[in-house]
Formats: structure tokens, C-alpha cells, sequence
């Protein structure tokens, strides 16, 4: 996932419509409190409103009776019925955010599992390409965002626009028509100003994001690679790279504040101008009688009372707008169809006896670069073959295949009959374990990695995959034994205990077809020698594709393939392969002399 500069978001009003349309899902959820969120909104306006009306009752009682007899029960009635007025309308604002606290939690909740279910659905194209520290970054911003639009656009928006109606209508009937027109054409142009300044500063927000997601980016990736960093000594290098990003975030972010400044400026000024202008007609209308003090606090009151709400609404307005910007890319992202989905039609695959065919294979990753050509061979049911080439042959890419990470450009591959595109992804991957060439472990202990393979299996289950995969004696000599941590991606193991791990997790698994991705290829040679051992008794019985650059780990193959240029050249038993003194007898030769470890090529590349 690369950054995303300010063109790659277009403004679009129908897009911003789509995303809070898109927002009604997680509402509909909860019909009845967002029903009596509303209620309570309306009741805390009303009480907002009438407020400054006891206001006005109390000023002019006092002002009429001023020298004259004061019967002081009657303020005391006003000042109280004003205090629980006061009272009231925050009391039922926060039981309205009380009662709505429920709908905003969930749909964060429902919209990041969505999110990552969607993420570990996408093909696997699509995480070679992402970015991680900047995907991070959008989903947390977009789940962010989506609480921020469903509270704000509920209760900011519609109650400042109720409570301008209402204000509107009290003067309209209480005073004159002239208060309602200044006030209407002051939030007019307030609204209007808004709306177009933050249109133009959008642009800022938006490269403001993209920066901040390519220097989260780069600080990731960087950290990920701590140890190819020391290995170069490059860490001043990449905080070079990381304060060029931070940089370029500084300069967005500097655009962004003084944009904020400018819309800012125009609000107060425009608040100011109107707060002028009616205070000077309530003036004088008091000095000529027309109205009374108690009107003069009144109209006062409610002036401050709509334009602190319309201030905000400025702001509101603007947060909006940024948190649009973040769930439309959040909702862009849900939007994307994984390129490998189960057919319409899709069943669950029956496995009988496990026979695996390639059936005229061909593929490739990009259109002008060709990966396999006319690929066909059988697996017969128990079997093991064994793939072996140099690299770039297009070894892995068979996995790949196999697994449906991706599909095939033409031909097939089935299972028992059943081409692996006609079945369900989760059956299809239900029924193969995987031994990788480089195993990543999750932060977390021995025994969650272990148990992964299987995460119901019971304690006796898990230790007994750690001794079929050699790795007692090891963890036993660890303080915490299975409880040891093994740090992020397993970075506190050697490779050869990850590849162990990993072992341990498919004899956990127990899937009936296996692919080996040169599984022993961190091994030294005493382990490598146990560990065959425990892959061969893995493997009886179970269909196997096997990976492989050591040629010694596959001369008990039943088959063993020669590819070469994304086609097989050569096919069948070792001792046979090597009478014929064809493509794998020179291989076989290069390895005899180069030492087992030391042939030409070591097959990490990405076929």
C-alpha cells in the first residue's frame, strides 16, 4: 500500500454522501437508543432554549419593582425554575451521550473486525504491496473517524440546527422579524464561509495524512529491519530517510494549522460583526422603550447561547470534513474485492486419497514476465514429489499455486478430482499444512506458537508435536520453558528452532496434503538428519510437494521434478536422474563438490 499524495483524493460531495450513508448500518443496529438518543437531545434543547426566558423574567421583575414592594418568593421561584432549567439541559445531554455511548463503541468494534477480516481475505498480492505502518494508520483514523461522525453529525449538527430554529421562532413572535433576518443572515454567511474555506484547506488535510502515513511507514519498515540496519551500519541513513519524511509531514501539517488560522479568523470576525449589529438594534429599541431590559438579557442570552454552538459547528463542520476523508479511505479499502474469492457455487473439499495434478499449469505475476509454462504433473495419493531448480525456476510459485495465494492463468489443479478454484478457500487450506522457508512467529510464548497449528489441542497434543519436531530438549533448556517469549516475528530464536516450530505446528495440524518449502534450509546437518526424520514419518501416508535446494533431502522422493524457465525438463527417481547425466546430475554434481551447503544458488528469491 503506497502513501497517498493530495490527487489521489479527489473531493467528491457524492463520495462524502456514499460514506455516510455507509454509516446507517452501524445506526440501524440500535434503532431504539438512537431513538431515544434523539428524544433526549430535543429535550435538552428545549430546556436550552427556555432558559434565557427565565432569564428575561427575573431581570424585568426586579427592574418593575425597584423602590416598590418586592415579594421575594416570585424571584426565587424564577431563579430556581432557571437553575433546573440549566440543570436539565445538561443532564439530559449526558444521558443522551450515556445512551449513545453503546452505538458508537460497537460500530468501532463491528467496522475493525470488518476491517481486519476483509485485510486476511485479501490476496496475497496485496500484502507484498502494502505498507504496514501506513495501513495502520488509515484503519486507526478511519475507525476514529466513524465514532466521531455518528456522535458528531447527530449531536452537534442537528441540535445547533433546532436550536437556531427555535431561537428564529421565539424572536419571531416575541420581538420583530429584524432580529430573525440579522440572525439568519449572519449564520448564512457563517455557514457559507465555512463550507468554502474548509473545501479549499481539505487539500491540506489530506497531504497531511499521506505524509503522516509515509513516515509511520518508514519508521515501521525500519524498525522491522532492525537487524539488516546494524548489519550496514545505516542508522543514520534511515534517520536521514525518516527526518526527510517528517519533513515533508512538517510542511503539510504547517499548510493545515495556518489554513485552520485563516477559516478561524473568518469565523470570529463574521460572529463579531453580527453580535455587533443586533446588539445595537436591542439597544435601541431599550433606549426608545419599544422593549424592556428583561428583552435587552434576553436577546443578549440568546446570542451568546446560538453563536458558542454555530462557533463550534465551525469546528464540527471542519472535523467532519478530515474524518470523511479517513473512513472514505477506510470504506476504499473494505470496497476492494480480494482477487481470490470462492466461486459462487463453491463446496467444501472432500479429500479421499489426496491425489494432486498439475493440469497444463501456466502463470505469471505480470503479464510480460511468464512464471510457469505448460505445467503438468501428478501427485498420486501418498506420494511425495520434489520439486528442484535453480532459482527463478518457479518452485515456489507451484506452492503458491497449490495453496491459492493465487490462481492459475490457464489450466488447473485439482484435488481428488476437484479443481482447487471450485472449492472453498478455508476447506482447500483446512487440508494442506505448510512448512515455509522462513518462519515468522508472533510475539507472543513458545506454546501459542506451538498450539497455533491447531489452537484447540490440548496440552499432552502440543508437547507431543514439540518432541516429533525435536524441540523438547531445546525448550526444556530454556528458563521459561514453554513460556518463553520469542519476541517479535520470532526474532529471539535461531532459524532452525523457527523452522522446528513451524514443523511442530503442521504435525499438530495433522492436514492430509503437505508442502514442504525447503523446510530444512536453517538446519545444520545433525539437525537436519532428525529433523528428515521426523518429515518422513510426517509424511507417510500424506501427499507431498516438497521444495527443495539441498538435493540430499530428496533422494527418498517417490518423484523428484527438474524445472527450468517455468517448465519441467526432467522427471523421475533419483538414481534414475542421475544415469540420465542431464539438468539434475549437473546439480547434483555442483552440490557434491560445492559441499552440501555451498551449491550455486540458495533459492530464497521469490520465484
Amino acid at each position: 500500500m503506497r502513501a497517498y499524495a493530495d490527487n489521489d483524493y479527489p473531493s467528491n460531495h457524492k463520495t462524502d454522501w456514499k460514506v455516510i450513508a455507509g454509516l446507517w448500518p452501524y445506526l440501524s443496529e440500535f434503532r431504539g437508543r438512537v431513538g431515544l438518543a434523539l428524544v433526549l437531545l430535543v429535550l435538552a434543547k428545549l430546556a436550552t432554549v427556555a432558559t434565557p426566558v427565565a432569564l428575561k423574567y427575573i431581570v424585568d421583575y426586579l427592574d418593575q419593582n425597584r423602590g416598590g414592594e418586592l415579594l421575594l418568593w416570585i424571584p426565587v421561584v424564577l431563579v430556581v425554575a432557571y437553575g433546573l432549567l440549566r440543570f436539565g439541559a445538561t443532564l439530559f445531554s449526558e444521558l443522551r451521550d450515556a445512551v449513545f455511548a453503546r452505538v458508537a463503541e460497537r460500530a468501532m468494534r463491528r467496522v475493525s473486525l470488518r476491517i481486519f477480516r476483509h485485510l486476511h481475505n485479501r490476496e496475497l498480492a496485496f500484502h507484498l504491496d502494502r505498507k504496514t505502518g501506513g495501513l495502520a494508520r488509515d484503519i486507526e483514523r478511519g475507525t476514529n473517524g466513524i465514532s466521531f461522525l455518528l456522535r458528531f453529525t447527530l449531536f452537534n449538527i442537528v441540535p445547533t440546527l433546532l436550536e437556531i430554529l427555535m431561537v428564529a421562532g421565539i424572536l419571531l413572535v416575541v420581538f420583530n422579524i429584524g432580529y430573525v433576518l440579522a440572525i439568519l443572515v449572519a449564520v448564512v454567511v457563517y455557514v457559507l464561509f465555512s463550507i468554502k474555506v474548509t473545501e479549499w484547506r481539505t487539500r491540506f488535510v489530506r497531504e497531511a495524512n499521506a505524509r503522516d502515513n509515509q513516515s509511520n511507514s518508514r519508521a515501521v519498515d525500519s524498525l522491522l529491519n532492525y537487524e539488516t540496519v546494524k548489519y550496514f551500519n545505516n542508522e543514520a541513513f534511515e534517520a536521514d530517510l525518516y527526518d526527510q519524511d517528517l519533513q515533508d509531514w512538517e510542511q503539510a501539517r504547517l499548510k493545515n494549522r495556518l489554513s485552520l488560522a485563516a477559516l478561524n479568523t473568518g469565523q470570529a470576525l463574521i460572529i463579531g460583526v453580527a453580535l455587533i449589529v443586533i446588539m445595537a438594534m436591542a439597544v435601541r429599541e431599550v433606549a426608545s422603550g419599544e422593549i424592556t431590559l428583561g428583552d435587552f438579557t434576553m436577546i443578549n442570552a440568546y446570542l451568546i447561547q446560538l453563536f458558542i454552538p454555530l462557533n463550534a459547528l465551525g469546528f464540527v463542520y471542519r472535523e467532519i470534513r478530515q474524518a470523511l476523508v479517513n473512513v472514505e479511505r477506510l470504506f476504499g479499502l473494505l470496497g476492494d474485492k480480494p482477487a481470490i474469492e470462492d466461486a459462487p457455487d463453491a463446496a467444501p473439499l472432500r479429500v479421499t486419497s489426496g491425489e494432486v495434478t498439475f493440469e497444463h499449469v501456466h502463470f505469471a505475476y505480470r503479464p510480460d514476465r511468464p512464471i510457469l509454462e505448460d505445467v503438468d504433473f501428478r501427485i498420486p495419493a501418498g506420494h511425495t514429489v520434489a520439486v528442484v531448480g535453480a532459482s527463478g525456476a518457479g518452485k515456489s510459485t507451484l506452492a503458491r499455486l497449490f495453496f491459492r495465494f493465487f490462481d492459475v492463468d490457464a489450466g488447473r489443479i485439482t484435488i481428488d478430482g476437484q479443481d482447487i478454484r471450485q472449492v472453498t478457500q478455508d476447506s482447500l487450506r483446512s487440508a494442506i499444512g505448510v512448512v515455509p522457508q522462513d518462519t515468522v512467529l508472533f510475539n507472543d510464548t513458545l506454546y501459542r506458537n506451538l498450539a497455533y497449528g491447531r489452537p484447540d489441542a490440548t496440552e499432552a497434543e502440543v508437547y507431543q508435536a514439540a518432541r516429533m519436531a525435536h524441540l523438547e530438549s531445546f525448550i526444556h533448556s530454556l528458563p521459561d520453558g514453554y513460556e518463553t517469549r520469542v519476541g517479535e516475528r520470532g526474532l529471539k530464536l535461531s532459524g532452525g528452532e523457527k523452522q522446528r516450530v513451524a514443523i511442530a505446528r503442521v504435525i499438530l495440524k495433522n492436514p492430509p496434503l503437505l508442502i514442504l518449502d525447503e523446510a530444512t534450509s536453517s538446519l545444520d546437518s545433525l539437525s537436519e538428519q532428525a529433523i528428515l526424520g521426523a518429515l518422513k514419518e510426517v509424511s507417510q501416508q500424506r501427499t507431498t510437494l516438497v521444495i527443495a535446494h539441498r538435493l540430499s533431502t530428496i533422494r527418498d522422493a517417490d518423484t523428484i521434478l527438474v524445472m527450468e524457465g517455468g517448465r519441467i525438463v526432467e522427471s523421475g527417481h533419483h538414481n534414475d536422474l542421475l544415469a540420465r547425466a542431464g539438468h539434475y546430475a549437473r546439480l547434483w554434481e555442483q552440490q557434491h563438490h560445492g559441499g552440501e551447503d555451498g551449491g550455486t544458488e540458495a533459492d530464497v528469491t521469490v520465484d
